[in-house]
């Protein structure tokens, strides 16, 4: 039951702000729609989830609020990051962010646009992609210890969703590839002419937790200006993990 519930709230989790209907919530959790209808019913009840009677479609509740901002204070890290997600922006023109590992996904917890006109989308605060997805999981899988990398590959199927760069030999291509860079580079895999760059930070045992992302249009990714945007990914993950290690009361999992 447990379980059913988690998977209930991530897939409104990831539908926000616009919300989510059973339906969709069927479809992503692999439930049948009545027993997703009952949980989320449930759900409001408790003040974890709300419904728009009107539209029909389901989004988090004043509950998963106060709860999140007292977990904040342990498990955020959105506060001492910002002023590198900010810098990072400020010196390239492009989408920056930040985001958290959370069990086999990431998610989006900060983003700062840059001065360059045109963005990409792909990446917004909240937004969850699986480890291996986006330059931000790409990062953290790829510094992962070689055991957990090779669990993950073969208990996770993303081609169906993701498409073939993201089978298990083709990210096991780019684990090496960011491993020998020291950041990873998403080269219009979720969307096509939408790049993105990631560097892996670090929580105080050593274990890659968090990530630094960069993303914008192909034509500002070229490989002159990767090498100086890899550079800058690096610095300021480099500069947060020491931050962290440092940082008491701050934890992920």
């Amino acid at each position: 039951m447990v379980g059913r519930l988690a998977a209930v709230l991530r897939a409104v989790s990831t539908s926000m702000p616009q919300g989510i209907t059973t339906t969709q919530a069927a479809r992503k959790t692999s439930l049948a729609r009545p027993t997703v209808h009952r949980l989320l019913t449930a759900l409001v009840a408790e003040g974890f989830c709300d419904h728009d009677q009107e539209s029909g479609v389901w989004m988090l509740g004043p509950e998963l609020y106060l709860m999140g901002a007292v977990a904040a204070e342990r498990y955020d890290i959105s506060e001492l990051a910002r002023e590198h997600v900010a810098a990072l922006a400020d010196a390239t023109g492009e989408s920056a962010f930040l985001s958290a590992r959370r069990g086999d996904e990431t998610v989006c917890l900060v983003r700062q646009d840059g001065a360059f006109p045109v963005r990409s989308f792909v990446l917004y605060e909240g937004r969850r992609f699986p480890l291996g997805v986006a330059s931000a999981g790409i990062a953290i899988l790829a510094f992962l210890p070689e055991a957990e990398v090779e669990a993950y590959l073969k208990n996770s199927n993303l081609v169906p969703e993701y498409g073939a760069a993201h089978a298990a030999k083709a990210l096991r291509a780019k684990v090496a590839e960011t491993r020998t860079l020291g950041y990873s580079v998403n080269p219009g895999l979720i969307v096509e002419g939408s790049w993105g760059m990631g560097a892996a930070v670090f929580d105080a045992s050593g274990q890659p937790a968090w990530a630094l992302s960069l993303t914008g249009i192909e034509s500002r990714f070229q490989a002159a200006r990767r090498k100086e945007l890899g550079r800058l990914l690096l610095h300021h993950a480099h500069e947060l993990s020491t931050k962290l290690r440092t940082s008491p009361g701050v934890m992920i999992r």
